[in-house]
């Protein structure tokens, strides 16, 4: 069983793998001129087949039920992207500004106007209220023991002199508990970089001083609304 993609993650798999052959498409001339890679035919196939690998490795955290299942479906391929790359020696800052770049470049093809509708709700009252639902669950001792692999996390409330609107303290990261267990900490670092572009390109301020990647005891994430225009 252990080669076996859960069927939640199967059932969003044509989806993800398009996704995958998209960044592969925005990187090319990046794999070409940084990376110093010829045959780009040849990556595409390795980095999917990795994929494929990365599917049955993927955590099942809650499904539906969880925002962080969208996390793993939307970051998790990166891995791939990252473990093929590394064996053809691709030095780890030349992935990160690789994979940044392209999937900051992928997150610009939906609309403007939908990537801010789609910030407004993040930042939206009643999503707070879904965050601070999340976070308690995250923490509960039966949620831990259902799902050992999943992120830990509080909602944080500003006090009266922060600039932040809101703020999450993620205790433990599914994907440090990924990277953990299948041999990924020196790429783990690029994934945590992806953050910034996630929610700039949907008008939210991340602010991020500590990371659990790198040894801290959580990573404190601060958001706010950009000052477009």
């Amino acid at each position: 069983m252990a080669d076996m993609i859960h069927p939640f993650y199967e059932q969003h798999r044509d989806a993800m793998e398009a996704a995958m052959r998209d960044r592969l498409d925005l990187a090319e001339a990046m794999l070409r001129e940084r990376a110093q890679l010829t045959d780009i035919d040849g990556i595409r196939q390795e980095v999917m087949d990795e994929f494929d690998i990365v599917l049955t490795q993927t955590p099942y955290v809650g499904g539906a039920a969880s925002r962080m299942s969208d996390f793993f479906m939307r970051l998790i391929g990166f891995m791939a992207i990252s473990r093929a790359l590394r064996r053809h020696d691709v030095p780890l800052p030349v992935i990160g500004e690789i994979e940044r770049e392209t999937y900051k470049a992928q997150l610009l093809t939906t609309p403007e106007a939908e990537r801010l509708a789609a910030g407004d709700q993040f930042m939206s009252p009643e999503n707070q209220v879904l965050l601070r639902e999340q976070a308690a669950k995250s923490v509960s001792a039966s949620h831990q023991a259902e799902f050992p692999e999943d992120f830990v996390y509080d909602f944080v409330e500003p006090g009266p002199h922060d600039s932040f609107e809101f703020g999450i303290n993620y205790k433990a990261c599914g994907f440090c508990k990924f990277a953990a267990r299948h041999g990924d900490k020196e790429i783990l670092p690029n994934i945590c970089g992806l953050d910034f572009d996630a929610y700039a390109t949907r008008g939210i301020h991340l602010e991020r001083t500590l990371t659990l990647a790198g040894g801290a005891s959580h990573c404190n994430f601060r958001f706010s609304r950009l000052r477009l225009g």
